[in-house]
Parts: C-alpha cells; sequence; structure tokens
C-alpha cells in the first residue's frame, strides 16, 4: 500500500464525496469534487513533464484552490514547496531555484512577483486565477490513482524563517506528516462533525498538519479565512458553528480585544489549540473566560512535522506550559544548567533533513536527536515550560534574563494589549532590557508605570530599563511577533 499523504483524501471523498471538505464565504467544496479536481491537478503536471520526486511551489492564499493543488501535486507523486503569497520576485526566484522546482502554482493578485521569480529560477508558473484556472485544469486528464510513494519519501519541503542566512527547507516525509496528521485528529477529537476555522496559514506547517489535513483526515469541515481578522473570525465561528479553533496567541489577543466580542454566538467552540509561540498565560486566563472555551496549548517546529507536545485533553492542563510529548516523541533538556535546558526531540515527526544542506543538518542533529533552540524547564510530571529561545536570551552583566519571564508580567498590566521584550546593547553591561509595548486602545500608561508595575514582581536585574511604546509589533506571516525587526529607538538622553 502506497504511504501517499494524499490518499487521506481519497479515503475521505469514498466515504463521505457528498459532505463539505471546504468552504470560503458562499463557496462550499465537497470531498468528491476535491477529490476530482486534484486528480485534474495530477494530470496537469503530468502534461507539463512533472515526474514523482519532482519539486512544485504552491504560492496561494488560504482558498479551496490551495488544497486542490497540495493533493494534487502530491498525488501525482511530487514534492510540495509551500509559499508565502507575500514573497517578492527576488525570494520567489530563490524558493523556486533552492529546491529546483519544476512547476509553480501562484495566485493571480501576485502574479507579477511570482512570474518574474519562476522566470529567473527557469521554474514554469501556473497562474491560479479563479475560472481561467478551473478550464485549465479541466481540460487535463485527471489523474485517479495516487502515485506510489515510500513512507520515507519527501512529500513536503517547508522553509524556515530563516533568523540567520538564507532559509533552509525542513524535508518532511509522507510518514512523518501523516502520523503527525493522526496524531493531531487524535488531540483535537476531529471526525466528521468537526468544523475547523481555517485561520492558520496553510503554508505553514501549523495550518497545514492541524488545519488541513487533520480536519481532512477526520472527514470534517474547514472554514477559511484567506486573511485572519478577529471580527471576521467570530462571524465564522457564529456562522458555521465552529467546533475547533487553532491558532498563534496574537490571534488570541487579537479576539479578546474586540470590543463587542460577547454579541457573537460561540458556543459551539469545543475546543481552542495554541501553538506558534509560547502564550501569554494571562491572555489564555482572558480567552477561556470571555468565551467559555479551554484553551490547549502545544509544541512544535517546521522540522517536527509539527506537532511535538501537547496538552493532552484528557490529562491535567497546566497553564503556561507546553505539555508532554505526544505519542511515539520523546523530549528532553539538552546541556541542562540551573534546571534550564535545550529542548531536544526524536521520534517519527523529526524531518529527514534540510534540503541539500548537510553541515545544518548536523547542527541541529546531534547523537540522533533535533536540537531545536528553544530553552525550556520540565517538572516533576514530565510537563515542559518554555523558558524563551535560545538565541532571545538576554545577558546582562553576566546575568540570564529570559523575554517570556518578563513579557508575562507585562501581559497582566491592565492597558498592555501586546509587549516584546529584547536585548538592547549596553556598553557596560553588554545588554540592557527592553520592552516595545502595544497599549490597549483608549488605555494609558507611562513607560515608568510600567517598570514600576514590572519592578515589582521580579528580580532587580530583569526589569526593562528602556520600554518604548509603539502602534504594532512586526508580525509574520502567521501573526508570530518578529523579535528580530525590532529596534529599539535612540535614547532621549
Amino acid at each position: 500500500m502506497s504511504a501517499n499523504l494524499a490518499s487521506i483524501l481519497v479515503d475521505s471523498a469514498s466515504k463521505r464525496g457528498d459532505a463539505t471538505a471546504l468552504k470560503l464565504d458562499d463557496a462550499e467544496v465537497s470531498y468528491a469534487m476535491l477529490d476530482g479536481a486534484s486528480a485534474h491537478v495530477a494530470g496537469l503536471l503530468r502534461e507539463r513533464g512533472v515526474e514523482p520526486g519532482d519539486r512544485v511551489g504552491i504560492m496561494l492564499p488560504n482558498v479551496p484552490h490551495f488544497a486542490v493543488c497540495y493533493y494534487g501535486v502530491l498525488r501525482a507523486g511530487a514534492i510540495v514547496v509551500p509559499m508565502n503569497v507575500l514573497l517578492k520576485g527576488r525570494e520567489v526566484a530563490f524558493y523556486c531555484s533552492d529546491p529546483e522546482s519544476k512547476a509553480l502554482f501562484a495566485w493571480g493578485d501576485f502574479a507579477e512577483a511570482a512570474q518574474a521569480g519562476a522566470d529567473q529560477a527557469g521554474t514554469d508558473c501556473i497562474l491560479v486565477k479563479p475560472g481561467e484556472f478551473e478550464e485549465i485544469v479541466g481540460s487535463a486528464p485527471p489523474v485517479t490513482e495516487v502515485a506510489d510513494r515510500a513512507e520515507d519519501d519527501t512529500a513536503v519541503i517547508l522553509y524556515t524563517s530563516g533568523t540567520t542566512g538564507k532559509p533552509k527547507g525542513a524535508e518532511l516525509t509522507h510518514a512523518n506528516l501523516r502520523r503527525n496528521v493522526e496524531i493531531s485528529a487524535g488531540l483535537f477529537d476531529l471526525g466528521d462533525d468537526t468544523v475547523t476555522l481555517g485561520a492558520l496559514p496553510l503554508f505553514h506547517s501549523f495550518g497545514q498538519t492541524c488545519g488541513l489535513n487533520a480536519t481532512v483526515f477526520g472527514g470534517g469541515m474547514l472554514s477559511l479565512i484567506p486573511r485572519f481578522d478577529p471580527v471576521k473570525a467570530l462571524e465564522i465561528i457564529q456562522r458555521d458553528r465552529v467546533t475547533i479553533f487553532e491558532g498563534v496567541p496574537t490571534m488570541y489577543a487579537a479576539i479578546l480585544n474586540v470590543p463587542d466580542a460577547d454579541r457573537y454566538d460561540t458556543s459551539s467552540l469545543q475546543i481552542c489549540v495554541s501553538g506558534g509561540a509560547a502564550m501569554p498565560v494571562e491572555i489564555m486566563r482572558g480567552f477561556e473566560e470571555r468565551f467559555g472555551c479551554k484553551v490547549l496549548e502545544g509544541y512544535g517546529l517546521s522540522e517536527t512535522s509539527p506537532v511535538a507536545s501537547f496538552n493532552h485533553p484528557d490529562r491535567e492542563r497546566k497553564p503556561g506550559s507546553i505539555g508532554t510529548p505526544v505519542d511515539g516523541v520523546e523530549m528532553k533538556l539538552a546541556d541542562e544548567e540551573d534546571g534550564v535546558g535545550e529542548i531536544a526531540i526524536r521520534g517519527h515527526n523529526v524531518m529527514k533533513g534540510y534540503w541539500r544542506n548537510p553541515e545544518a543538518t548536523a547542527d541541529v542533529m546531534r547523537d540522533g536527536w533535533f536540537h531545536t533552540g528553544d530553552m525550556a524547564q520540565v517538572d516533576d510530571d514530565g510537563y515542559y515550560f518554555i523558558v524563551d529561545r535560545k538565541k532571545d536570551m538576554i545577558i546582562r552583566g553576566g546575568y540570564n534574563v529570559y523575554p517570556r519571564e518578563v513579557e508575562e508580567v507585562l501581559y497582566e498590566h491592565p492597558a498592555v494589549r501586546e509587549a516584546a521584550v529584547v536585548g538592547v546593547p549596553h556598553d557596560e553591561l553588554g545588554e540592557e532590557v527592553g520592552a516595545a509595548v502595544a497599549l490597549k486602545e483608549g488605555a494609558e500608561a507611562s513607560a515608568e508605570d510600567l517598570q514600576a508595575f514590572v519592578k515589582d514582581q521580579v528580580a532587580a536585574y530583569k526589569y526593562p530599563r528602556r520600554i518604548w511604546f509603539v502602534d504594532e509589533l512586526p508580525k509574520g506571516p502567521t501573526g508570530k511577533i518578529l523579535k528580530r525587526e525590532i529596534e529599539a529607538p535612540a535614547p532621549t538622553s
């Protein structure tokens, strides 16, 4: 039997062909339609010379066409290279040339950058324009069978954000992803009555595995939001009776800060899943109180397919914890010092390696363990608590300051909407503790107010000596706060 990940769609279509698989506003796509359309995409790729093992880029927003192309590429036995729709021409060229993609499916609204980058890389650019695309795909003969792929064949190459140097492509196998999908569906209790809010970008591992693939595996419905908006999210939760909301912490914070959120009926929510970044406990507590839904936090990376640990629904949940390892996955703390160490992971979820980058692979894969770069503590019950990213740690005059701890306190201040703690260069101490803060609408607080608030609750060397206010913190495509893009303003004195 083929290990091809596309078989999850074929299986669900055979059982629930008439059921709605995808919804975008008024448009609905059944499992039979999704299965059939993906077969035509596989046929189109075959006509254009794409063979099993070839790479194909997908540069599409959260629209049904993403799923059609995704399963079509896999069905043809090719490897999916998901790409952010906001990439510019030179970035598109890299994402096409590095994996040597044969073809690229690109959303028509971003045709200029996509075409320019694809041309530079020598990649066949297939523009996806609703109406026109259906004609192109429909004219290709369908490939009804699913290409035979082995468990350790690469299914998807997910490029990491590239905080240092060029992005690296994590090779995830059919087995990596299939097992992670099965685990996610079990953890979230996904079935044919599930309605998942598709707010997470599908080109990202969280949205792809836990949103699209897990929902399709369970035979449920994914209701898509092309661009996250907290009011739109609440409208869809009410309209479609959404049962599971998966998001990053900034999404929860944005929904929590909608002034009239109480007027929306969110009673259908059964489970809320948070990942992608550490969720401030104050945000979690506020969301649960307001919407009456338990938030379960998990942890993972692109390199781990992504789910590695989770607060399991049937066990004690510890706020602030990323839970315990999922079935078949091991975690440990490497180079532990004073109870804090780097999370290392091994198991069926760990990537094959970085695409054609043995040096980078060897750097993170040591003694059979994937070293994450995330610092954590573990309690007596085996629950892990993220302290911070290894590279985000601030060393102030020889003392280690973990930004997460200080951020937790800042979020407890009633005027604070968002906060990010970063290291600021200092002549004598090496680094000083700084904080960029966005206040809630209509709220007032001075830097001195916030300093005093934090100083009361942490050791003297930890509180931020530099605080500056911003309208918005810089965020990545998933809504994750990008600390590397935060710059402290020049001192006023």
